[in-house]
């Protein structure tokens, strides 16, 4: 690939591929694409038939199926005269979540009030190639401008239709879209394999722990046989509560998806503000629960402090260290399962409060039952599942250079 000169980068993309350097020529899409909408009727919906198809499917990941609603044949059939959906068209939004363009591989659905792209053979311009355009800056910057000010967000399809772009010959589209398409396929794959080392966590997490009712879990390390005990969470853990006055230490704050976060990262700044000298001191290895409601976590979550040697964390968490053989990671772990929900939920007397925290105070929290085996048997369970985090941060970072990168080759190989 080459650089272009900044002064003919209006008419030619930064970066290209090299033996290609004629000017891009601007041309409405509508000109070389045949442009549709779906159906604006409100057609009878069924429980088993034809997938109905709206913007909501349309996913930057692809075409997501799995709640959709059902239409009869005769309903499919009508609404396909209008705008019937063949493999290698492109879709994307107009009402809602605008754009998310997706190449379909399948054609036994229809579309509501979704973009409908068809290659004209009149016009050599390739999907392949044009589904990438509408992904790039380019095609954002256009669809910000038209609905600037605008509450309900919609595109009219008369507004696509003359949407003006840059457009490379034939075979320079077919290098890009080629690019793309192999860029696409490696994000996929990395994808698949974080998906495929969250599910096994999740089997693990749920074998590996006793079920309710249970004193051993179904699955567990060689050498280990005796029952695991009943214990209370106040058995095994002490309270930390205090600062030495340090202001400097990060301040940090907790997510249910992502754990302990730097209050610049999360916020872009930090929102302590006064209430940081009654923040709490956590060090290194001890945990504090977040009894914040969540889609992610009904009963909020427990985090030990991993990456800091110490830091500064809000006092209106629950922050505790592990006694003498109790693992502080097998804690966070055996949170993690749920299995506690049950008797946090008998704790919430009266839902979340205005500020989303759920009405569960320190002692009855360190109150709850908790089922913990030997020492020993811990440290194994927490190593092995730290080193199964370990292996998906790696893959998630890959993953997110590579979704990097491809935003960048966007921004840099379109006018």
């Amino acid at each position: 690939m080459a650089k272009i000169d900044d002064s003919v980068k209006k008419k030619v993309p930064e970066l290209r591929f090299k033996g290609f350097t004629d000017d891009w020529e601007e041309r409405k899409l509508g000109e070389f694409s045949d442009v549709r909408d779906g159906t604006h009727a409100s057609p009878k919906y069924v429980s088993q038939g034809h997938p109905m198809v709206t913007s909501k499917n349309l996913t930057h990941s692809g075409l997501d199926m799995t709640d959709v609603s059902f239409l009869t044949d005769e309903d499919f059939n009508e609404i396909n005269k209008r705008s019937k959906v063949s493999i290698g068209d492109i879709l994307f939004g107009m009402i809602g979540t605008i754009g998310n363009p997706v190449i379909v591989d399948r054609d036994d659905f229809a579309i509501k009030n979704v973009a409908l792209i068809k290659e004209k053979t009149s016009n050599p311009i390739t999907n392949k190639w044009l589904l990438q355009y509408l992904k790039s800056p380019s095609f954002n910057r256009f669809i910000q401008k038209e609905n600037a000010g605008g509450t309900q967000k919609f595109i009219a399809l008369g507004l696509i239709r003359d949407m003006k772009l840059r457009v490379p010959e034939f075979d320079e589209q077919q290098k890009i879209g080629s690019f793309f398409k192999q860029l696409d396929n490696t994000i996929a794959l990395h994808q698949r394999k974080l998906d495929l080392l969250k599910e096994q966590k999740k089997g693990f997490l749920q074998k590996m722990f006793p079920k309710n009712g249970s004193r051993v879990p179904e699955l567990r390390f060689e050498g280990f046989s005796d029952d695991w005990e009943d214990r209370k969470l106040k058995d095994v853990t002490e309270r930390v509560r205090s600062n030495d006055g340090r202001m400097d230490l990060p301040t940090l704050t907790m997510s249910a998806s992502s754990g302990w976060l730097d209050q610049k990262d999360r916020f872009s700044g930090d929102i302590s503000g006064k209430e940081k000298k009654n923040y709490t001191l956590l060090k290194k290895g001890e945990l504090s629960y977040n009894h914040g409601n969540s889609k992610l976590a009904k009963y909020g979550v427990v985090f030990s402090l991993t990456n800091y040697e110490e830091a500064l964390v809000p006092r209106v968490y629950h922050s505790f260290k592990a006694l003498e053989n109790t693992s502080a990671d097998f804690i966070e772990y055996m949170f993690s399962t749920k299995l506690p929900d049950r008797e946090l939920g008998k704790l919430v007397s009266s839902g979340a409060r205005m500020d989303g925290l759920l009405n569960i105070n320190y002692d009855d929290f360190m109150n709850i039952h908790i089922s913990i085996p030997n020492y020993e048997e811990q440290i194994l369970m927490s190593a092995f599942f730290r080193k199964l985090d370990e292996t998906i941060a790696l893959h998630q970072r890959k993953l997110d250079l590579l979704k990097e990168q491809k935003k960048g080759f966007l921004q840099k190989m379109f006018v």
